[in-house]
């Protein structure tokens, strides 16, 4: 009986699996312009395509200044506007099939290539003004930039994977797992209370692990689970583990990436706990500052920067939490490891 009701909960679990979805795949938006990124990126392509083809009319660099300010003046609003058209329409393009997508993103870039040179058309700049030529730049910069934007959308789907892939096996580790069902038989007779909430945690911890997390989470889970994690092995080092929580309510509602918080404890754990006889300290806080959400998480370390150069497989976690940051919040997401006045610190900051 235990044997089919545990065939029934894998193939429940497997079909779950199968039915997810990327997030840019199931919000059925191919590419979206309403990130900081994808703003700055798409001002300096076009603003770098402008200056080398202003050099196939002038050769002097004064001549050369002019022309590209002239043209600046009227590309850069022209592809404010059509990165401003798509955000707004967002909701709309996404009930489009892909293909329209496509249509409508190069469309608006067409017609943002009239606005622009109706503006150099109106204020005398350009005799006579080229529409067809204009509307074709603009369709085809627009183009390039959803393509850019489609193929940066593609590529979070397998890094996300491969990281959260690579964290299920950080947070599986058959030490870990058998440190902590060992410290739960020794609690069973002397305190079966602190067993149960051992076991508790434990089975919260992989719940979380093995749930389809989606794209992001708020930062108020990231840090319950977190603080699920360190409850286990608070049992396991007693005394040796010193914990220190400053948390700011007002940034629980900050998005990030699952599984970014817990990695960072445990490497705490691992690289300031376990290598040391007397311990050490470890502190996690969150602040809201403004529109930016700041985490730090930082320990001791026993030896000191030499120990912490020594140590093997720290560098890993951090860039797997570097690199998934980066994709969810771009230029607006900001990474540092370090260590600062004799404690390894991490600090993440993420809009709020």
């Amino acid at each position: 009986m235990d044997a089919m009701k545990d065939s029934q909960i894998l193939s429940t679990f497997q079909e779950r699996r199968r039915k997810s979805t990327p997030s840019w795949q199931s919000s059925g938006l191919l590419f979206d312009t309403c990130q900081v990124g994808a703003v700055l990126r798409a001002v300096l392509m076009v603003q770098v395509v402008v200056g080398v083809g202003s050099l196939f009319w002038q050769l002097s660099l004064t001549e050369w200044t002019a022309r590209y300010s002239i043209l600046t003046g009227a590309t850069l609003p022209a592809t404010l506007a059509w990165l401003i058209s798509a955000c707004a329409m967002k909701k709309v393009l996404a009930r489009l099939p892909r293909v329209w997508q496509y249509a409508a993103g190069v469309g608006l870039g067409a017609l943002a290539g009239i606005y622009g040179c109706a503006m150099l058309a109106l204020s005398g700049l350009l005799a006579p003004a080229p529409w067809v030529g204009s509307a074709l730049m603009g369709a085809l910069l627009a183009g390039a930039l959803v393509g850019a934007l489609v193929l940066r959308a593609k590529g979070t789907t397998p890094a996300a994977t491969a990281a959260r892939l690579s964290e299920l096996q950080a947070r599986i580790r058959p030490h870990f797992l058998f440190n902590t069902l060992n410290s739960a038989i020794a609690l069973v007779r002397a305190e079966p209370a602190r067993a149960e909430a051992l076991l508790e945690d434990l089975s919260d911890l992989f719940r979380h692990a093995l749930a389809d997390a989606g794209e992001a989470v708020t930062l108020a889970q990231e840090v319950t689970l977190a603080q699920r994690y360190l409850a286990i092995e608070q049992v396991r080092f007693g005394d040796r583990l010193r914990l220190s929580w400053e948390l700011d309510p007002a940034a629980d509602q900050a998005r990030m990436p699952p599984l970014l918080l817990q990695p960072l404890v445990e490497n705490a754990v691992m690289h300031g706990v376990e290598p040391s006889p007397a311990g050490a300290d470890v502190k996690i806080s969150t602040e809201r500052r403004g529109d930016t959400v700041v985490i730090k998480v930082s320990n001791t370390v026993p030896g000191g920067s030499a120990a912490l150069a020594q140590a093997k497989g720290h560098g890993m976690a951090l860039d797997n939490v570097r690199d998934r940051l980066s994709l969810l919040h771009d230029v607006q997401g900001h990474f540092h490891a370090g260590m600062k006045h004799g404690r390894f610190l991490v600090r993440i900051e993420v809009p709020a």
